[in-house]
């Protein structure tokens, strides 16, 4: 029989063999014990193993369509390869994105992967890799003191926020965490502490702590800032963690698409082992082989024992039933480059730093703005600051997403409104990702929002039937209401939306179901004259 171990080995061996080929599933199943049928179940699951012959994949999330995916996409084709569309490759800040192999290529034109061809070297050679895939970040002159990670500071290899924390103790430092209030930066906003004492007041002794650097939230790019920038605070964070639950071992999910930032944080370890910093601490790193719905905790444990990644029921909860079946902390990269910071300076520090909730927060915002980036503010800045942050608006505002996908679309009327996680909640909305995607008024609202709908269509992993179904119908009513030959048109194709949108909510496992009508809901609310009129549902005419 295999192990749980052994079944964890499935999806790192099938992309070790290249992905779901003839034979694969076969050898696979020779080599860890799991039944064949498991090790396809696997492999069919997970997009880059699923298509291993997919040359390019161009990414369709709406920053990059804003910048012209589509004619990238007929390029790629029409240069001889096989090419397909993908979901968001966390570049929005440098789109159009395009994936060849496990490295994402941000910033490329048509006529670039026209030249190219087969041939990428010219393209992944023009720049050292690491700087291809830094943005910019902000805000500039900022005072160090008022920022919590700061990633334009240079990295910190001294350890000093771990022998502080050893000084400190577990139960001094979950007190810290309560005071700083810190809530879970990755989209739910839950409070850190609880996560920390729920681990700690298990009487299972062997505990893990997991790391979620699974960004996939379109709009989003802040984790990839993170870890290319200051790899120094996510595993300093995981070490005081660990040690403050009594965790013996790491676990670093990473996207699979992430080869560059996965490099980065190898030698972030080996540099704080090196120094003897981790001591009695083991790091397992782990790719994600392409699934959005492995940024969900329980998901992401699934596929981290080498299942389909589905979410799992709760409760039980991670912090008592979690990796392997002990009780797990499971943190989101921005949430744990926190807190180095807040066990040097304290929570009360960190805690005044937000102006509407404790902290600062990385905001990511792209789009029509000049300088598309990752900027860290105060907590509860409005959308007109952090646009200022980022150079000012180009054109006209109309709309905004304020928490990537997910938290749908509000209008300029609400660009006064702090993108903190209550008054975005008053709203109808959520901060979630802070993914901020700004547009201007060349943007048709049904064609954004179409856009959207078929990223949650794509990325449901169909465990659900309100998620399942209710994500196709969302999609084929906007697609019936738009295309006027056919029948049913006007708003009889949008009649039931609103009731899909509630059993989706009411009876989907996870976030993914509960928000992925969001787009077309909010929409419908803020921008009925859009509909209304219908118009033109193509891309914009300038961006």
């Amino acid at each position: 029989m295999p192990t749980p171990q052994d079944r964890a080995r499935v999806p790192d061996e099938l992309h070790r063999l290249g992905g779901l080929r003839p034979g694969v599933s076969r050898e696979v199943a020779r080599r860890t014990g799991v039944p064949e049928a498991d090790i396809y179940g696997v492999g069919s699951f997970f997009h880059l193993l699923a298509e291993p012959d997919v040359d390019v994949r161009v990414c369709q999330g709406l920053s990059c369509q804003l910048a012209g995916a589509d004619a990238l996409l007929d390029a790629a084709r029409a240069s001889g390869l096989r090419a397909e569309g993908c979901q968001c490759l966390a570049a929005c800040d440098k789109p159009a994105a395009v994936l060849r192999g496990r490295r994402v290529l941000p910033a490329v034109t048509p006529a670039e992967i026209a030249a190219a061809g087969g041939d990428f070297t010219a393209l992944f050679s023009a720049q050292a890799p690491a700087d291809m895939w830094m943005g910019t970040i902000g805000p500039l002159g900022a005072d160090p003191e008022s920022l919590a990670m700061n990633l334009m500071a240079e990295p910190d290899w001294s350890g000093a926020a771990l022998a502080r924390a050893a000084e400190i103790g577990p139960d001094g430092l979950v007190a810290e965490l309560e005071s700083a209030g810190l809530q879970g930066r990755g989209g739910a906003g839950f409070p850190a502490h609880i996560k920390w004492k729920g681990v700690i007041g298990q009487p299972e002794t062997v505990r893990y702590v997991v790391l979620n650097a699974d960004e996939g939230e379109p709009g989003t790019f802040k984790d990839r800032e993170v870890l290319l920038r200051r790899p120094d605070l996510v595993i300093e964070g995981l070490a005081i963690a660990a040690r403050a639950v009594g965790a013996s071992a790491v676990y670093l999910y990473l996207r699979g698409e992430w080869e560059i930032p996965w490099g980065i944080v190898e030698d972030a370890i080996a540099r704080f082992k090196a120094g003897g910093h981790l001591d009695g601490i083991a790091f397992h790193m782990h790719a994600g082989q392409g699934a959005y719905i492995c940024g969900e905790e329980t998901a992401l444990i699934e596929a981290l024992e080498g299942k389909r990644g589905m979410p799992r029921l709760r409760p039980p909860f991670p912090v008592e039933v979690g990796l392997f079946g002990k009780p797990t902390l499971v943190h989101n990269v921005e949430t744990i480059a926190c807190v180095p910071g807040i066990v040097r300076r304290g929570g009360a520090w960190f805690k005044a730093l937000g102006r509407t909730a404790p902290g600062t927060k990385l905001y990511c915002v792209s789009g029509h703005v000049a300088h598309p980036g990752v900027y860290e503010l105060p907590i509860g800045i409005t959308l007109d600051e952090l646009a200022e942050a980022a150079g000012g608006y180009v054109g006209t505002l109309l709309a905004f997403s304020p928490g990537g996908a997910s938290s749908g679309f509000l209008p300029a009327s609400k660009r006064d409104i702090a993108l903190d996680f209550r008054a975005l909640a008053d709203e109808g909305s959520m901060l979630g990702s802070a993914g901020v995607v700004v547009l201007n008024d060349t943007v048709n609202i049904p064609w954004a929002v179409a856009h959207q709908l078929r990223f949650f269509e794509a990325e449901s992993c169909g465990q659900c039937a309100p998620c399942r179904i209710g994500t196709r119908f969302q999609r084929e009513s906007l697609d019936r209401y738009l295309d006027a030959t056919r029948a049913p048109v006007g708003a009889d194709a949008l009649a039931h939306v609103a009731e899909v949108a509630w059993q989706m909510n009411e009876g989907s496992i996870c976030g993914l179901g509960q928000a992925a009508s969001l787009p077309l809901t909010t929409a419908l609310r803020w921008f009925p004259e859009a509909f209304d009129s219908k118009g033109d549902a193509m891309a914009p005419s300038s961006s």
